[in-house]
Order: C-alpha cells, then structure tokens, then sequence
C-alpha cells in the first residue's frame, strides 16, 4: 500500500511520476518547465536554482493531488550532473548555477590539470580528466572570476543535492553525482585531496560528507511535508545524477545492460562491478547510484543538432521524422559534425558544427533533416566504440529520452551502433529511478534484507514494439561515414579556437 515520487529535475524542466508498489505502475504524472538564463556570453550556461525548487513544488503538488496523499513513503530527486550551486553559510544561493553545458571553464581545468601534473596525473588523482562540464573548474572559475563571491562561500552543492537541501534542510551528497564532480577518486570513494588543494586549501570544509547512495538524504521538513499534504515522515533518498537515476529507471543495475540516452545532451552509459577507468580520459570513470560503477559517455549535442534543424526547415517533429526517412542512409555523402555547443566527447569544448559533402542532389531538407539526425547519432558512437575499447561490450541498446520515440531515429542508432535497440514502457527512466531508489531505501531503512533488484524487476519493461534491428548495408556505410566524421573531427581541431573567436 505504498506510493513513492521519483523526480527528474532536468535542464528543461521537473517532471514528477509516482510508483504504486503494490500495482509496479506509475499511476500519476506531471511536468513543469524552468529556463536558462538568457544573454549570457557564448560558453555560459546557467539557471536560478530558486527556478528548480519552484517546479519541483508545482509538481509534487500536482501528482499528490491525484493519489492518495497517505500511502506516500518516499521521494527520489534525480537531477542534472555537473552543476554547481554556491551556498553561504546561511545555505542561501550565492549566484545562479553554472551547468553541465557550460563550456567557459577552459581556462581553469588548464590551471587544475597542470597544478595535479598533467593529464595523465588527474586521471590518477580522480580516474577522470577534469573537463569544462565538470563542477570543480566551475568552482575554480568564480575562484577567480568573482572574488566576491567566492568570499561568501562556504557551501558546495550539486543540482539535486540542492533539491534534496531544499526538502530537507540538510547537505548531503552520495557517490554516485558526487564522481561527476572531478573532486573525487572514483576507485577509492573519497574526496581527492590533491585536487581540492588545486583549487583552494580550504574546499574540503566547504563540501558535504560523502554518504552512500542508499542512504536517505533526510525527511521532509515539516513545513513542506504540510505544504504538499503529505506525512511529516516521508524519506527523501539519496537519489543522483539524472544518468545515474536514469540506469536504476531502465534496469540498469547489473554488468550486462547499456542505456542510451537521446535528450539534450546524450548519454550511453552500463553498470560495473568495479571501477573502468579510461587512460585516454574519453569515457567518464563515474560511481552508480546503486551501489557499483558506471562507465559513461556524453555527447552535449543531440536533440538540440534536430531541433535546430526542425526550426530551420519549418517543421513539426511528424514532418522532420517524414523527411529523415524520406532521404536515403548516409544523406547522399552529407556528414555533419554536430558541435552547436562545443562537444564533451570528444573533448572539442571550442567546437563547432561543420556540413560536409554539400552538392546539387543533396542539398534538400529531406538530405540535411537526415544528416542532423545521423551527425548526433554518430557523435554518440564515436563514446560507444570507445566504451568496447575498455571491455564494456554492448548487445543491445535499451534507449530513453525525446530521440528514442521517433522510429526512424531508432532505426538509425541501430545501423549506426550495430546493435538491436528498444525503448522503454516508461519513458521518464530518471523520475522513475528517483521512485525505485527510494522505495529500496526505505525498505533498508525498515530493516529488511532487500536488493535494488528487488523493485526494478517486475517494474521496468521493456517496450518490444520500439525494437529496431540493424540493417547490414546500412550498417556498413555507417561504418564508413563515421570514419569520416572523425577524420573531420581530428583535422579541424585547430581550427576551431580561432573560428570561435571571430563568431563572438
């Protein structure tokens, strides 16, 4: 007779599902949008974290007014990784959030990486390169950028801890989006001192203890418990980055399963048993929210490279989706190189997007709609063939977000990764890892014996109508286009610093 809300507080918006143990559905839903800071200098990415609290209440206010308030035990928070939410010592927020796409850090993860030896040494240091996404150049950056500031500082929070923060009243921060933080060493657990000492002497007192990731964060505070009218001992678990809820969501808990997220950014990502760290730094060497690792790659340009696209030619996503699949596999010799925003792997943080192979047949927006929808795709493999390189093999691909409800998409990142794909019956895999963590913490909490297993089976499924299978032809040209890309890729590297200057 137990409800959990699991949340997923993106970049876009929060959005809310409740669990009904007893059933294994989610039987409530709801979404309220937030916005990025606008006008800000080209590599800035931030929100108002007050933005967050202020839909993560709309929604949980929503979804309890449609169940029964009573049967509420437990909310799992997922959020966006990376971000950094400076806190004085009253806990109010500083200055907005600069997030995971943030690209203006260069400078500092420079500073950082030399100060710990080089790159090779961060990757010892922490088992990650630090790079620009990463929440401790974030740091280093109002370090440096804004003095002031960073005199008042006294708190160091991640997105959904500050959600947690705003729940609970208390600072909390678990393995699993603490390892995206290049703060940690990802082998041992523990905060790296030597890149704490790289930024400033006194950071260690300014971050939270690290708890494991099926501790509870807290309960509700009891105004906010009679806020949402909801019982003064609802548990607030851990919960995690929006990658590492989203593998609890999609059942992605043992070696054996690779998720790929089609969102904003992209994301492909498999549980371990034991720390994979890439000596080349291209796959991040993060901790789960379950307890293991969590090898993972991000591309920052997906569904941003089609909705660009979309815009330009005019069209709704039934149009786009009609056009792509009107164009033949391989867009008739079109590549794109879809660096809108920088990329993140490869690490090109200056990037930008490169058309290639324009010509009188291709020039159409069938040809171009598709080569968008294939450029992202095939800068998400470029990760995925790096992730085999280390021994994490995939056999199949259990595929989320706005990209995976699009079948021809999905035909595509078959062809393209060269293996079966399938998309979930609940799409909103973070939220519903944020309602499945908290419902095993809970049982922890209670005394009984249980295992995470124990509430993702008979709750995640499969949706076997999505299954795409790969096309050999397709497959091969594929092949030979991502070659291509990457060729692209390394060649105009150079490039890209002096091109970004003069687009300012």
């Amino acid at each position: 007779m137990s409800l959990f809300i699991g949340i997923d507080s993106g970049t876009q918006s929060v959005k809310a599902v409740v669990l009904d143990l007893d059933t294994r559905k989610v039987v409530a839903e709801a979404r309220a949008p937030h916005n990025l800071i606008g006008g800000l200098p080209v590599g800035h990415m931030e929100q108002h974290p007050q933005e967050w609290a202020a839909a993560l209440d709309t929604v949980i206010l929503e979804v309890a007014a449609k169940v029964d308030r009573a049967r509420v035990r437990g909310i799992g928070v997922s959020g966006q990784q990376h971000g950094f939410v400076p806190l004085d010592a009253q806990g109010a927020v500083i200055r907005p959030a600069k997030l995971w796409c943030d690209t203006s850090t260069t400078a500092e993860c420079a500073l950082i990486t030399k100060k710990l030896g080089g790159p090779k040494a961060a990757i010892r240091q922490t088992g990650n390169l630090i790079l620009p996404g990463f929440t401790a150049p974030k740091i280093l950056w109002l370090k440096r950028h804004e003095p002031a500031n960073y005199a008042r500082l006294r708190h160091v929070l991640l997105p959904h801890d500050w959600l947690n923060f705003h729940l609970t009243g208390n600072y909390f921060m678990e393995f699993g989006d603490a390892s995206g933080t290049a703060l940690m060493d990802v082998r041992k657990r523990t905060w790296s001192a030597a890149t704490l000492k790289a930024i400033d002497k006194n950071l260690a007192d300014f971050l939270p203890t690290l708890s494991a990731s099926h501790e509870a964060a807290g309960t509700l505070r009891p105004a906010l418990a009679k806020h949402y009218g909801l019982p003064a001992d609802v548990v607030v678990s851990a919960g995690g980055g929006d990658n590492m809820m989203g593998a609890i969501g999609t059942g992605n808990v043992a070696p054996g399963v690779v998720t790929a997220s089609f969102g904003t950014s992209g994301t492909i990502y498999a549980s371990a048993s034991k720390p994979v760290v890439d000596p080349q730094g291209e796959i991040a060497a993060f901790c789960s929210s379950a307890g293991g690792w969590l090898p993972l790659l991000c591309t920052m340009n997906v569904t941003t490279v089609t909705e660009h696209a979309r815009t330009l030619l005019g069209q709704d996503h039934i149009a786009l989706n009609a056009a792509v699949a009107a164009a033949p596999a391989g867009a008739g010799g079109l590549v794109l190189l879809p660096y809108l925003a920088g990329e993140r792997t490869p690490n090109v943080p200056d990037g930008s997007g490169v058309l290639l192979g324009l010509n009188g047949q291709n020039f159409t927006p069938a040809h171009l709609a598709r080569a968008a929808m294939e450029g992202a795709t095939m800068g998400m493999n470029y990760g995925l063939r790096r992730l085999a390189a280390l021994g994490v093999k995939a056999r199949e691909i259990r595929v989320t977000g706005g990209g995976a409800k699009s079948p021809v998409w999905r035909q595509i990142m078959a062809d393209i990764f060269g293996v079966p794909v399938v998309a979930m019956v609940e799409d909103e895999g973070a939220a519903l890892g944020g309602a499945l963590q908290a419902a095993w913490c809970v049982a922890l909490r209670e005394g009984r014996k249980a295992k995470l297993t124990d509430f993702t089976t008979g709750t995640v499924a499969l949706n076997e109508a999505t299954r795409c299978t790969p096309d050999r032809k397709n497959v091969a040209r594929y092949r030979e286009l991502q070659a291509l890309q990457d060729k692209l890729s390394l060649a105009l590297r150079d490039v890209f610093a002096t091109q970004r200057k003069l687009a300012v």
